[in-house]
């Protein structure tokens, strides 16, 4: 009996970034957000080095940032504790999560790829653009 080939899924991703001071363009990656339609795949990780942070800018205030990516995380899960945004459609989240903002907590442009694993793909990203 022959395998089945697990298909292509286009994906698109953004990396979720710390902008301690935004008039100084400075930025920390700390996430990534990863969007697939097929299999209706949104999911958002993130890590806090503070230290780098604090290099940074020495009076971030760390709570309100985890609180900010916790809220991300939220919407991305479609939690209905996240409020309004939350309960929209996978892709509607996605694009309101990744629209451009100058706050301190900001994504990267969306950039597509294909894989056959949503998840897999989500945690490759993530160790490659966060942590190393």
């Amino acid at each position: 009996m022959k395998q089945a080939m697990q298909e292509n899924h286009l994906f698109e991703y953004a990396i979720i970034r710390v902008v301690p001071r935004v008039e100084r363009e400075e930025f920390l990656n700390v996430g990534v957000i990863l969007y697939c339609r097929k299999p209706a795949f949104l999911q958002m990780k993130f890590a806090l080095d503070e230290s780098r942070l604090t290099s940074l800018y020495t009076q971030i205030d760390m709570s309100d940032i985890q609180c900010h990516l916790k809220a991300f995380e939220e919407i991305s899960a479609g939690k209905p504790e996240a409020g309004p945004i939350a309960a929209l459609d996978i892709a509607s989240r996605f694009r309101w999560l990744t629209a451009k903002r100058s706050t301190v907590v900001q994504s990267s442009a969306v950039h597509p790829g294909l894989c056959k694993d949503p998840a897999t793909t989500l945690n490759r990203l993530f160790e490659q653009l966060v942590i190393s």
